[in-house]
């Protein structure tokens, strides 16, 4: 996930460097005896990091016009955190600042998209950040999923 405007523009360079890279290795394979297929099987790796890539560039430009999508389950909520950060346009400093902890700290969670964070700390975050956030539940009628209440 990107979540500096530095990463975003690196990530914009790597996409165009990765076009210019991705055409001379296809010429490069044409030259061999490959097949059409195989070449195209040996380009499959190059073009999945690309995709990838080209995603999380499409994700962040996204966040920043504050399009989110929404949040269907709360193990999401460490992307939406660090996404209201960058739609807020507001550094990991800054954000490190108002919570009164490092900016490695803030670093190292967002790298980690909070895995684990508290309810107090999360809230916290919203609150410095200024979004308000509604919740809706959907109950089914079904039975909860065994797999789901394991983890």
């Amino acid at each position: 996930m990107i979540r500096t405007e530095k990463e975003y523009q690196d990530a914009l360079l790597k996409l165009k460097k990765d076009l210019e890279y991705i055409e001379i290795q296809k010429k490069t394979l044409e030259q061999t005896d490959l097949s059409t297929e195989e070449i195209n099987r040996a380009m499959e790796p190059v073009w999945s990091f690309h995709y990838q890539l080209r995603e999380g560039v499409e994700y962040y430009e996204r966040i920043k016009r504050g399009d989110f999508e929404a949040v269907i389950n709360l193990t999401q909520i460490g992307r939406v955190l660090i996404g209201l950060r960058i739609y807020r346009n507001m550094s990991q400093k800054t954000l490190a600042d108002l919570l009164g902890v490092s900016e490695a700290q803030v670093s190292r969670d967002e790298r980690n998209e909070y895995h684990g964070i508290t309810i107090e700390k999360a809230q916290k975050i919203i609150n410095v950040l200024g979004v308000n956030i509604k919740l809706t539940f959907d109950i089914t009628t079904q039975s909860p999923d065994p797999n789901l209440i394991a983890s």
